[in-house]
């Protein structure tokens, strides 16, 4: 090998190590009753509580969108009963992440959230808060599974 193939793989090993160690680790911890990786627990219609009453649509990964401001969430991880993800608002590009520690039933919990950027502004001073979710009840009609029979 020539001196400078030399010295451009070992700029490439340095380069690729440098990126590894910025990683955050891989959590490997999984709850008993929910499979790794299972999400589906989150799929619904959720009512988002702070302050005023805000309706989320997730998907079976977690990830859906709410009325206000354009919103989205998407969920980083599921461990433990703690929902872990981030929020972003389209109309007044706003983003940040949030945190919430559900039930043992995952039927509601409680959460904190924060801001990551407002606007071109990567690390904004204002502080986030604390809300509350509530999953819908799913409601089911008699003779084919829509409304609860009486």
């Amino acid at each position: 090998m020539t001196y400078s193939t030399v010295v451009a793989v070992a700029v490439m090993v340095l380069l690729a190590a440098a990126g590894c160690a910025t990683q955050p680790p891989v959590q490997s911890s999984v709850t008993a009753d929910v499979p790794k990786d299972d999400r589906s627990v989150l799929a619904g219609e959720w009512e988002y509580e702070d302050g005023a009453t805000v309706m989320l649509r997730l998907d079976n990964q977690g990830n859906g969108t709410y009325p206000f401001k354009d919103g989205r969430f998407e969920t980083s991880r599921l461990v433990d009963h703690t929902w872990v993800g981030t929020w972003s608002q389209k109309e007044n590009d706003r983003e940040g992440g949030f945190s919430v520690k559900l039930s043992e039933d995952y039927s509601e919990g409680q959460g904190t959230w924060w801001y990551i950027r407002i606007g071109a502004d990567r690390r904004p001073s204002q502080k986030g808060g604390t809300f509350r979710l509530s999953k819908k009840a799913i409601l089911t009609k008699r003779g084919d599974d829509r409304l609860p029979t009486p």
